[in-house]
């Protein structure tokens, strides 16, 4: 915007002869003059002007999230913004004596015009108070001659009169600019919310917009003085971390502020549109307006623009410059004086303890260094291009820096459980941290499946891969989604996942107790509510006791059964092959009924 901005100053100062005027430094005077004396005229040049000026004001509703009014946070950024920008004397002056600009229609092409009620009102006062003390100073004269008479009384009321009349509408407009200058309008905002009685009426938001009004005309007018137009864009980030209530106030605050056709406001909302129309959805006050929360944003926001997934370049570029901008984690006092005891022993003693202490220095240095190795390898195949595992690493900035802050703490895990620095290598160390930041729920399961299979005995062997682990227990995870939905919902693409564990990065479950012991972004209650849940879900009712009085008459029905059946062996077994066939015939009626009801969990993925 920035750019654009100067490419379209230098293209309008090549057509026209004029030169932008500034707002700072000796031209204050010349503005405040302007202020006073000349309404500004809105004519046809202004309006064809091209050339503009950004001013950004950022807005972080984190920071008012712990007030009630979160949109009056916003109206108050913004007025506090402009006076910053501006100063605090030209918009108090404006304030008191300013005029709103006006429009004509005729064919005049002078964008001033001056106030004449204000300089003969200005005239005036200082006429009266010259006279005023001149009176006074005759009248006083007289009496200091000795000439008292009641023409010198006569002049000494009048001149009192008249100089106390102008002097007071001069203090007066001077005490309105001083008080404007002390009082901003967001200490007048912040008054108006501490009213919790005015609060509630309708006459609240009119005070309010009589303040945005103020400050439109203010930015109308700078536009004509400066001879260019400007457009103050306010950046409102942070707004998905705060309660639907919250979140639904800063809308209407926007809206409000946007009702104006000419209002010189332009808002960048930079938000997770899922998580905001969540809390359209679910804010009390929007019920019946907002059920549609993207509905409700479509009215709101008038150019919408979705991020993009980042290139290949440009994602390893990002990758760099997260891996540059690290903190070293492996920095250690170079210069840092032997401790050497006092009186406790000889020379003798001293020097043998200076020996071990500088052999203990040498082996831990050669372990510092061996781990800046192995940290700065595994780094490095985060952003090389001729790795794969770049393309499993989100587009999110926030979540590039937490994979490459957590590498250096998990290899120095590692080397910590693995003195000889054998077993997982830095490029599998790496993908574990990338695999435990992309797929939380399905890692998560598949360790709580390997655990459990451990404590029953039945743990497969250790050059078993974890993808086979997963792919196993695959269907009994698809009736937990219910219960697990939140957890679902942190992990990437499915996709990605089978491709990264089955052909990737095929960890062995020896590779994966390895590497579980040095995890550090896994979060380890994922895995125990899901052992919970799984535990639950095979526990069988148990079957209800009998009765002893039920059980005498069907055993007496059985024993007279016995005592009518056919001796021949083959009408007994043709009274089974009859019970036998009906079953089959009951069986066969409720099997379609299954069918339907089981026919989706076989064509789900990696079903039999």
């Amino acid at each position: 915007m920035q750019q654009e901005a100067a490419q379209r100053e230098s293209e309008e100062l090549q057509h026209v002869q004029w030169r932008p005027r500034a707002v700072s430094g000796w031209r204050v005077p010349q503005l405040l003059w302007y202020l006073v004396f000349l309404q500004p005229i809105i004519t046809e040049v202004h309006l064809r002007r091209r050339n503009v000026q950004f001013l950004f004001i950022r807005f972080s509703a984190w920071q008012y999230e712990g007030t009630d009014k979160l949109w009056a946070g916003l109206v108050t950024t913004l007025c506090e913004g402009i006076r910053h920008h501006y100063g605090a004397l030209p918009f108090s002056v404006y304030s008191v004596l300013g005029n709103k600009p006006a429009t004509r229609q005729d064919c005049c092409q002078s964008e001033w015009h001056c106030r004449r009620r204000v300089c003969l009102g200005l005239l005036a006062l200082l006429a009266a108070l010259g006279l005023g003390v001149g009176l006074l100073y005759l009248s006083l004269g007289g009496h200091a001659l000795g000439h008292s008479s009641p023409s010198g009384s006569l002049l000494k009321v009048f001149g009192g009169a008249a100089t106390t009349l102008s002097g007071s509408g001069l203090l007066m407009a001077v005490y309105s600019v001083g008080k404007h200058l002390f009082i901003s309008q967001r200490k007048k905002i912040e008054r108006l919310v501490s009213r919790e009685k005015f609060g509630s009426q309708l006459g609240f938001m009119c005070e309010v917009k009589k303040e945005v009004e103020l400050l439109t005309d203010f930015l109308c007018f700078l536009e004509i003085y400066q001879r260019r137009r400007l457009r103050v864009v306010l950046e409102v980030t942070g707004l998905d971390t705060c309660y639907p209530e919250r979140v639904v106030g800063v809308l209407n605050a926007i809206n409000t502020l946007l009702s104006d056709s000419h209002a010189p406001f332009i808002f960048i909302l930079v938000v997770d549109p899922s998580i905001l129309a969540a809390c359209l959805e679910s804010a009390g006050n929007m019920k019946g307006t907002a059920d549609n929360g993207y509905l409700f944003l479509n009215r709101t926001v008038t150019l919408p623009f979705s991020v993009p997934i980042m290139g290949r370049r440009t994602k390893l570029q990002f990758l760099h410059d997260a891996v540059q901008s690290r903190d070293d984690l492996l920095y250690r006092e170079i210069t840092r004086k032997p401790w050497l005891p006092g009186d406790a022993g000889g020379e003798s003693t001293q020097l043998l303890a200076v020996q071990a202490q500088a052999g203990t220095e040498r082996g831990q240095g050669r372990v510092d260094a061996e781990a800046a190795r192995r940290i700065q390898e595994a780094l490095f195949c985060l952003h090389d291009e001729r790795d794969c595992l770049y393309e499993y690493v989100p587009d999110n900035v926030v979540s590039m820096r937490r994979i490459v802050n957590t590498v250096p703490i998990t290899v120095r895990l590692l080397q910590q459980q693995q003195g000889d620095f054998g077993g997982p290598t830095p490029r599998q160390a790496v993908a574990w941290v990338v695999l435990a930041n992309q797929w939380p729920c399905r890692l998560s399961w598949a360790l709580q499946c390997l655990e459990d299979r451990q404590q029953t005995g039945g743990a497969p062997e250790g050059r078993a891969r974890l993808w086979d682990v997963f792919r196993d227990n695959s269907r009994e995870l698809h009736t937990m989604t219910k219960a697990l939905q939140n957890v679902l919902d942190l992990d990437g693409d499915p996709e990605l996942f089978e491709r990264f564990l089955g052909a990737d990065f095929p960890f062995t479950v020896t590779e994966a107790q390895s590497l579980l012991r040095c995890t550090v972004n896994l979060d380890h209650s994922i895995r125990r509510r899901m052992g919970l849940i799984r535990a639950v879900s095979k526990l069988k009712p148990p079957s209800p006791p009998k009765s002893p009085a039920r059980d005498a008459p069907h055993a007496a029905h059985r024993a007279n059964s016995a005592s009518r059946a056919p001796p021949s062996g083959r009408a007994s077994g043709q009274a089974g092959e009859g019970h036998h066939a009906g079953d089959l015939a009951h069986r066969g009626k409720l099997w379609p009924v299954t069918c339907a009801l089981f026919r989706p969990e076989q064509s789900s993925p990696g079903g039999p």
